[in-house]
């Protein structure tokens, strides 16, 4: 196997699953690597193995992980096919630079950091494209925004998401949605957690103002 390039397409990630609809994801914290266990060996094994350049491990790495990182890719880009492309790309880029990761955080930590990491970058550059094929096309079209149908709350709530600025959302997904601590979320950006609590405020703020005309649906 090529160590830069994951398996491919998960079976469990189809379309409409692979998300937690509750609104509340599962803990971030997870089992340390040097515990957990694929049958006789140990994900510190495994890693090590990959280190040493046993390539063939990288498809247990990749199944024990892609649930957790498709999710997180999801949560940034509300996109199937969109998630599916940052998931890939953050198993590239987390098996070429495995040799940086030293164990002093859980496994799935680290690589959920990577899979931030990728879909904020990835959303830079589909925001921009996007933007730009939206304004030729509305010359070209003649469209107005306000010619558009008013979108239900859930698509409110994508946009509002959408809207904030990285570290706020960031902070966000990982704390409400994938449960994340404050600590493990400073961690993961390299923010103090003083800084991770007054993201999460602000962007709770924003989200609530934003999201006002639904204040009979959305519950703050």
């Amino acid at each position: 196997m090529n160590p830069t390039r994951p398996p491919a397409r998960h079976a469990t990630h189809r379309r409409g699953t692979g998300v937690n609809e509750s609104g509340k994801g599962e803990s971030g914290t997870g089992t340390p690597a040097r515990n957990r266990r694929l049958g006789s060996v140990t994900e510190a094994q495994l890693i090590q193995r990959f280190k040493n350049g046993d390539h063939r491990v990288a498809r247990s790495l990749y199944d024990m992980h892609v649930d957790r990182v498709f999710r997180i890719c999801y949560r940034f880009a509300g996109e199937y096919d969109l998630a599916q492309d940052f998931t890939q790309e953050t198993f590239v880029r987390a098996f070429t630079k495995i040799h940086t990761f030293r164990g002093e955080a859980a496994f799935g930590t680290w690589i959920s950091t990577v899979a931030t990491s990728v879909s904020l970058n990835g959303l830079r550059k589909v925001k921009r494209l996007r933007t730009r094929e939206t304004e030729l096309d509305d010359q070209l079209r003649g469209a107005s925004p306000a010619s558009r149908l008013e979108p239900d709350v859930r698509a409110d709530l994508h946009r509002a998401i959408d809207n904030l600025p990285d570290g706020y959302r960031a902070v966000f997904i990982l704390h409400d949605l994938e449960g994340y601590t404050h600590a493990e979320i400073g961690q993961m950006l390299g923010i103090q957690t003083g800084t991770s609590k007054s993201q999460l405020f602000r962007a709770r703020a924003r989200l609530r103002e934003q999201l006002a005309v639904h204040a009979g649906e959305w519950a703050s």
